[in-house]
């Protein structure tokens, strides 16, 4: 995998689904701060693609950017916090946080690494990529080659993803502007989004180990303040 994970089946319950949508919600108001018209901000704009992707109501979605943007009585203040670290068995994983209570998140942290290793800034971060990563699906109906549509978009590399779609890679200052181009080309684009990608996946744990390791993150995942885990698998 080597680039985020996300939790197994997780979207079978509704507080899971809720959970999610808190999430979304938060990287909308944060990404509307720099302004609430998604066609001049991009992260706006990959903010939305992710919420429509999980059905969030667009009631919920205007309220989010109104909140962010200033334009309702009373502001919210987020801040984005990452960790770095080790869960059980030394797997590097990266854990990013939009929180607006820094010592309630960090303490949450702490006590959720208590059986992991919880390391400084730079600690695993040197040992991912940080890149764009878009989620998009040919069109329909067409024979299409995505490493062609790669080399056309400007994507830097690619891999297959879930049901037919591909994961393009890019530059993190170019996934706008190839999720763009692939739009244009024909891709159905579900996501676009700056991830970090382990450069160096860890491929030696058994079953069991496997199993401790996901069960930590599941415990992470929960955590409302938690918005992303990348992890070295």
């Amino acid at each position: 995998m080597g680039a985020q994970w996300k939790q197994k089946g997780r979207e079978a319950s509704a507080n899971a689904k809720g959970r999610i949508f808190s999430k979304l919600a938060k990287e909308i108001i944060i990404a509307a701060r720099d302004g609430a018209d998604p066609n001049g901000n991009a992260r706006l704009r990959m903010a939305l693609e992710a919420a429509r992707k999980q059905s969030m109501t667009k009631d919920t979605i205007e309220r989010a950017i109104k909140k962010g943007a200033g334009l309702t009585d009373g502001t919210i203040q987020y801040d984005s916090v990452t960790y770095e670290g080790f869960t059980p068995h030394r797997v590097p994983v990266i854990v990013e946080c939009l929180t607006d209570n820094k010592n309630r998140t960090s303490a949450n942290i702490k006590g959720l690494f208590r059986k992991a290793q919880l390391g400084n800034s730079g600690a695993v971060s040197w040992d991912f990529s940080h890149i764009g990563s878009i989620d998009a699906s040919p069109p329909e109906g067409k024979t299409v080659d995505p490493e062609e549509a790669a080399i056309e978009a400007g994507a830097q590399d690619l891999e297959a993803g879930e049901d037919g779609s591909t994961i393009f890679y890019t530059n993190a200052t170019d996934v706008d502007s190839v999720a763009k181009a692939l739009g244009e080309l024909g891709w159905a684009v579900s996501s676009a989004k700056l991830i970090w990608k382990a450069k160096n996946p860890v491929t030696t744990l058994d079953d069991a180990q496997r199993t401790e390791v996901e069960a930590f993150l599941s415990s992470v995942d929960e955590d409302d303040d938690v918005q992303n885990i990348y992890v070295a698998l």
